[in-house]
């Protein structure tokens, strides 16, 4: 067992006011999560050091999903556990989330109901602690 610090999660999100509030979320459990706001932001963050997990809006400007989990699994070593969160009216989006490969795809109200009990799960690769 290590004692390190968990890598950071990255979120996909360019409202500054819901990451802020996932990212006190975080804060408040001992976790980090860092916030991309294009998935060209999230795959140079990945690059640089492999996320502990990621979070996605799908209703990201531009998101090309199978494009982004093929890159993620490209520039990291394990691929980090996936959640993604749209529109519960956008059921497509939702179910196409679900056939790309992401392990856990809610609707948004969902998300945000679950986001204090589940984020370390979601954050934190199997096998690790969170620190603090």
């Amino acid at each position: 067992m290590t004692t390190a610090e968990p890598a950071p999660g990255l979120m996909l999100c360019d409202d500054l006011i819901f990451f802020s509030r996932v990212a006190t979320t975080a804060k408040a459990a001992g976790l980090r999560v860092k916030q991309a706001r294009s998935a060209a932001a999230m795959l140079d963050l990945a690059n640089q050091a492999p996320p502990g997990g990621v979070i996605l809006d799908l209703q990201a400007d531009g998101l090309d999903l199978p494009a982004l989990l093929a890159g993620l699994r490209a520039v990291c070593p394990v691929m980090p556990r996936t959640v993604a969160f749209g529109s519960h009216v956008e059921a497509d989006t939702l179910r196409a989330a679900r056939q790309a490969g992401c392990d856990r795809v809610l609707p948004r109200s969902r998300f945000v109901e679950e986001l204090e009990v589940a984020l370390a799960e979601w954050l934190i690769p199997p096998g690790a602690t969170a620190s603090g």
